[in-house]
């Protein structure tokens, strides 16, 4: 599938300052990022973060108090028709004819575009060649996201705003929709994405931003966000009974205790620390029992994050 709209210079989208107030509530106060062409962005935070007026403002169905946004270089608050013609939305909910076929809906919804995506393309880039003619009332819940999917593509957008994408979805059909997602960045589209599932954000995003209280606390690659990527290793074992930890060899290690009958090793140099620990053990004939090596993971760095800020915010009411 190739695109026909013509890409600008510059960031897809520009956020400074930006500000939303509800009378004496502040819901997004003084945020500033950039999403730059052709990535997956992620917007990350709980409930009354603020995550879906930010987003809301942006897709141009909100008002901003003050600050400014630039979506595609034009201001999504005087909702021009040039910028709707390049920017598609998939809503977490939304509602289609359920006594149309796939292929009716979409054919139906892409009248609406000046270019369109012949139906044929996005019925096979969704995966729904098997239910072309079916009627939306007959689809499951993961082929009606899939036809939300397409629905949003139908104008062949530059720019594709994602909210819970998955939801609902089964393992299998979560794998499915991220493969599509993931593709849609081969065809040059931009996709900013709202999620509260951590394995999506660190599968699909090149960069994540974590938001609460109204700011974004944190923004970056999702292995590096929060300094993931400096936090120490954990390295995890079982001895046998006849061993102690005592008989461990010298590690390059920040601790190394017992948590009830399995070995704790905190380490930044994992494969030096896994080596010599594997090295003894194979020369002592130790059988070392569920040996793991991992990192904190990015709902981890996520959670610790949210945390910190709830603890030092005062209460308010909240918002979306």
């Amino acid at each position: 599938m190739t695109t026909t709209h013509t890409q600008t210079d510059g960031p897809a989208i520009e956020v400074r300052d930006l500000r939303k107030s509800y009378g004496e509530v502040e819901a997004v106060r003084g945020v500033s990022f950039e999403v730059m062409r052709g990535e997956v962005f992620c917007l990350l935070g709980p409930n009354g973060a603020g995550k879906t007026t930010t987003v809301e403002i942006l897709e141009g169905y909100r008002d901003r108090t003050a600050g400014e946004a630039r979506v595609l270089g034009m201001d999504p608050a005087h909702g021009q028709r040039a910028l709707r013609e390049r920017v598609g939305i998939v809503l977490q909910q939304s509602g289609v004819q359920t006594d149309l076929t796939v292929a009716e809906l979409i054919e139906m919804y892409g009248r609406y575009y000046s270019r369109r995506r012949p139906v044929d393309e996005l019925i096979e880039l969704v995966e729904l060649g098997e239910k072309r003619n079916v009627r939306a009332r007959y689809l499951s819940g993961g082929q009606l996201r899939r036809l939300d999917l397409a629905l949003g593509l139908v104008g062949d957008p530059d720019l594709l705003f994602l909210d819970e994408p998955t939801t609902g979805f089964d393992p299998g059909a979560r794998r499915q929709a991220w493969s599509t997602i993931r593709s849609l960045c081969d065809l040059g589209k931009t996709v900013f994405l709202t999620t509260h599932y951590m394995d999506e954000a660190q599968h699909l995003a090149n960069r994540v931003a974590v938001m609460n209280a109204g700011q974004i606390i944190a923004i970056g690659r999702p292995e590096e966000l929060g300094g993931r990527d400096l936090r120490p290793a954990e390295i995890r074992f079982s001895l046998p009974d006849e061993w102690s930890l005592g008989d461990l060899p010298d590690l390059p290690c920040e601790r190394r205790t017992l948590e009830g009958d399995r070995v704790l090793v905190l380490t930044k140099e994992p494969v030096a620390a896994a080596q010599r620990i594997t090295t003894w053990a194979l020369e002592h004939d130790v059988d070392l029992g569920h040996f793991s090596v991992s990192q904190p993971t990015l709902e981890d760095i996520y959670l610790e994050l949210t945390r910190s800020v709830q603890e030092n915010e005062p209460a308010q009411e909240v918002v979306r």
